[in-house]
């Protein structure tokens, strides 16, 4: 099974329009979840989360007196949403500063919007290559490890429609450490032998028709493999 990264739920979360608390209609926060376990113990179910930080919040405000009155705990609330859910939460707070060590603060926010700036331009690159059927480009951009990794992500798919085999075994020498990118190149390599007709030799790996009973490479018997 493949996992997504940090980095690819953030970028997820980035092209997300933020939330407005419901307690203040400020606009929410995005925030890193601490590697700590929460509520039930399962962990918070998600590497970043929507939390309000406004401390005039009427939620913020009163939940100190509450808290204080009905539990004796020097604590207050803080309203939080899951990305992509409308259902709000109330995560507890211990201090006016309590959780704002994992707010996602202006420069990683900078940082972000030129991610999302340079994912936009990646994908307009790749749809002119689709449309003018440039595979060369597409596997450039494959290749390039300063891509973002959707932008990669998605040049991996399309390298399936419109590879050419010259490019398998630059797609098999590819390595990117990450599961579903992996995973998405593998599949563009047999799309791209599918749609040639062709496959790999088990003994040399080079590449031969499908219906190829001896490799005209290594000369093995290759029939029925």
């Amino acid at each position: 099974m493949a996992f997504e990264t940090k980095e690819q739920v953030l970028e997820k979360v980035m092209t997300m329009e933020r939330p407005v608390c419901p307690h203040c209609k400020k606009q929410m926060d995005i925030w890193e979840a601490p590697p700590i376990n929460f509520a039930d113990g399962l962990g918070w179910g998600a590497p970043y989360l929507f939390l309000c930080f406004n401390d005039e919040c009427p939620l913020y405000v009163n939940g100190w007196d509450n808290l204080k009155e009905n539990y004796a705990h020097n604590a207050s609330y803080r309203c939080f949403c899951y990305p992509g859910e409308d259902h709000y939460e109330c995560m507890p707070v211990f201090s006016p500063m309590g959780a704002k060590g994992q707010i996602i603060n202006e420069q990683v926010m900078a940082q972000q919007e030129v991610l999302k700036d340079n994912i936009k331009k990646g994908f307009s690159i790749l749809a002119d290559c689709y449309i003018n059927q440039d595979g060369v480009s597409v596997l450039r951009l494959l290749l390039d490890p300063s891509e973002p990794m959707r932008v990669r992500t998605k040049a991996a798919e399309m390298m399936g429609d419109i590879g050419g085999i010259e490019a398998i075994d630059a797609l098999r020498n590819l390595r990117v450490g990450n599961d579903i990118l992996e995973k998405k190149i593998e599949t563009a390599v047999q799309e791209i032998h599918t749609r040639h007709f062709t496959r790999e030799c088990p003994y040399c790996a080079e590449i031969i028709k499908k219906k190829a009973k001896l490799c005209k490479h290594c000369g093995k018997d290759v029939a029925g493999q």
